[in-house]
């Protein structure tokens, strides 16, 4: 058997220790991006991302006829319908907001069973009175109409709220 002496040993333990702490205060000081600017998502050039050819996407902007949906119109102020939103997201089951900015909400939802995650984001364009949105599976080829249902109920919810 290989035994390290213990010079050795202590100077591998000091490296292990090294890295951990550069990696660790590499994390905090360099900027991190989110999930959402990682993997595509998010708003560009006043849009959010198309579905994919899968049946497991829908999308209020641009989408074909097998993955629209319609954005949801608010008569309330902007800050009003985003807060509201938020309020709303707070109460769908297994839905986290991982990222809210002025004119964009980022969550995720995780299916009961499986918790297989589904990205949501939600859109506030500054010059329209809707909220543009998108939700779709990060596997699988189809959802079984969730992700529609889910935006769906989403708009019930803020229409019941009167914005």
């Amino acid at each position: 058997m290989f035994r390290l002496s213990p010079a050795w040993t202590k100077q591998l333990l000091w490296s292990i220790a090294c890295v951990i702490f550069l990696t660790l205060t590499c994390s905090l000081i360099l900027p991190a991006t989110t999930w959402a600017d990682s993997s595509g998502l998010g708003v560009k050039l006043g849009h959010l991302s198309a579905c994919p050819v899968s049946d497991n996407c829908v999308v209020s902007q641009d989408g074909d006829a097998k993955h629209a949906i319609e954005p949801i119109a608010y008569h309330v102020d902007r800050d009003k319908a985003r807060e509201t939103l938020l309020k709303v997201l707070t109460v769908v089951p297994r839905t986290e907001v991982l990222e809210e900015k002025e004119n964009y909400i980022y969550a995720i939802s995780k299916s009961r069973i499986f918790k297989f995650v589904d990205d949501v984001e939600f859109y506030l364009p500054p010059n329209e009175s809707v909220i543009h949105m998108r939700s779709a599976s990060r596997v699988g080829e189809s959802d079984l109409g969730v992700n529609r249902r889910r935006l769906e109920q989403i708009r019930l919810a803020l229409k019941d709220l009167n914005i």
